[in-house]
Order: C-alpha cells, then structure tokens, then sequence
C-alpha cells in the first residue's frame, strides 16, 4: 500500500503496535499537581461539531473514506475520586477533523462550506478495560483557523451519565509533528503552516499553564505517529458504587430550529436544581434562559429565545442535586 496516499480500511501494523496494552505500561495510577492531589483533567467545550448520534459509532478504526498519514489514539481514564487509579467501564466519545479541517456530520454553512452532513468519518466510541484505556486508529488531524491541532473527547460514566468534556493539545514547535506533518505535501497536507493558530494563542488552550491537555507523540510521517494521553474524571467515590442508572434522562431540545420558543423533556431521580445555558461557538455564555428547582419525576421545560439572533448556538443543560452535577450538551439553532 501507498504510503502516501495511506486509507486505513483495517488495522494497520502501526495501529497494531501502538494499541497494545502495554502502551502506557503497568501504571496502576498517576500524579498529580506537586503536592500529590489526582486533579482533575480542564473542562472545554465540545464545540460546534459534536457527534451527533455517538452511540451508533462503537469502533476502534474511525478512518472511514479519509486519507492522511497514519495515526494511532491511546487514552487512559482515571478516576481522581479514587488516588488517580484507572477507570474500568467509561465510555469515551472523540472526534476530529480530516487533514483539510473538516468535520463529518456537518458542512453546507460559512463554518465549513464543504458538505459532509452524510459522512461519518473521524468519530468514535470505546468502553475503557480494566487499565482504563481505550484505542482507536486514525489519521493525524489537521487544522481550521482560529484553532489548533486537537482532539474532542467526551466521557461518560458507565450508566451513560457525562463526567467531562475535554479536548487534547498537541505538541508545538520546530521539529514537532505538527509542523512535520502539515508540510507533508506528498501525504495531502496542503495547509503549510501559514494562519495556523499556535496553542497560546488558541481560546482553549492557551489558560493550560501546566500543559494538563498536551499529549505525547512518538513516530514518524512515514511510518505514522502514535498519541498517548491521560484523563482524570470524577468518577465513583473510592468504596461507593457507581450509579446504576443515569441520574436523569433528557431529550434533546426542540424543535431545533426554534423559532421564538424550545422545549426539553426531563425525567428526575431526586429533586435537582436545573439549568440551561445557551453558548455561541466559541464556548462563550450568551444567555441563561432556565435556572430553577424541579422535583422527582417527569418535566417538560420551555424558555423563550429571547434576543438572541439567527445562527448556531450551543445549549448545556446541567443537573445538580445529592449524587453530584450532571451535564448533557448539543448544538442548537436559532432560525
């Protein structure tokens, strides 16, 4: 096969190697700041193209129809409820960009103009084993303006309920994959590095003083690059089961478009204190239209639009009550 033109329609020998269990070795745990707290990995946004129907896309190979150099994904969950040891039975969603900087599942508007609404490329799900890892092959993402190389990733516990949304950083400079790779014409990296916007400067990035998001490369553009990286959840507190059901159920919000009003249906386990909060693109808050208390049982929730014009918005509806904060997010449109 042409490396040049590499179209991963099975594993590859790389993915192969990079994805064995002993990738991160037998680290039963990890470190965390200097006086030994297991931190908690930085929350972000899940951005304007999060994957739409995740459940439907449990694979390890998420290549699909897309070209690039090789790329292989390894990712430790661990719990920072329980001395940072590994979280066996998450569910870990990611997703990326192609080598151009375009999203599957979306396209057709002044975001993207190229149309891949139908495609399902560079999407994943896998449940962590007993290391708490999972692995996924891929091909090295490229880049959009405004943003820098990343990776979206989004854990749930176990019973479906999320934990975090969080994306992952790569490593910069002269020499790096980054640059290597987006030079790499003969592979179809076209981009250069010209407009490219550098972690410090990228609106999710550059608060990482610690480089809590950045992950480790190894490999080559030839031969293919592996990523490694470690997550930290809060996850089921050391001694207490995890939940055995989600905490609550939600809809999504509709009708989506919303025209001057939308709606969500909730169902509650115990009384909870719910809101909806409505982001632009960036992650930034624009409107909190819901903030109140509801009690067990079944909800139907309306709120107003309000002044906030056409486009595409974010909406993050989270639930807080004894067993903890629960969050569930998507993409909303104001038509």
């Amino acid at each position: 096969m042409d490396r040049k033109r590499f179209l991963i329609n099975g594993v590859s020998l790389l993915g192969v190697a990079a994805i064995a269990p002993s990738v991160f070795g037998n680290k039963s745990g990890s470190e965390g700041d200097e006086k030994g707290n297991c931190l908690t990995s930085p929350s972000e946004t899940a951005g304007p193209f999060p994957t739409i129907t995740p459940s439907s896309l449990v694979q390890t190979n998420i290549v699909g129809d897309r070209t690039g150099i090789a790329f292989t994904i390894n990712i430790r969950i661990l719990n920072s409820n329980a001395d940072c040891n590994p979280l066996e039975g998450a569910i870990v969603d990611i997703w990326h960009c192609d080598k151009d900087g375009n999203y599957s599942e979306y396209g057709g508007t002044t975001m993207q103009t190229t149309d891949y609404t139908s495609y399902h490329f560079l999407r994943g799900r896998q449940t962590t084993d007993s290391n708490g890892d999972v692995n996924f092959v891929s091909i090295f993402p490229g880049w959009y303006t405004s943003r820098a190389t990343h990776i979206h990733v989004h854990i749930y516990n176990s019973a479906g309920t999320s934990l975090l949304v969080t994306q992952i950083s790569f490593p910069e400079g002269s020499g790096s994959a980054v640059e290597l790779v987006n030079s790499a014409t003969a592979y179809g990296y076209t981009k250069g590095m010209s407009g490219y916007t550098y972690n410090a400067s990228d609106n999710v990035f550059s608060d990482d003083s610690t480089n809590a998001e950045m992950c480790s490369l190894s490999g080559s553009v030839a031969n293919g690059y592996a990523l490694t990286h470690e997550i930290r959840v809060n996850g089921p507190v050391l001694g207490i089961n995890d939940l055995s059901a989600p905490d609550f159920d939600l809809s999504n919000v509709y009708p989506n478009p919303i025209e001057d009003q939308g709606y969500f249906a909730l169902t509650l386990r115990s009384e909870s204190k719910v809101t909806l909060q409505i982001l632009d693109l960036n992650g930034r808050f624009v409107s909190k239209p819901v903030s109140s208390n509801f009690g067990t049982g079944e909800h139907t929730i309306s709120f107003d639009r309000g002044s906030l014009s056409t486009g595409i918005y974010m909406y993050k509806v989270t639930v807080e009550n004894e067993n903890g904060t629960f969050e569930k997010s998507n993409r909303l449109i104001m038509k």
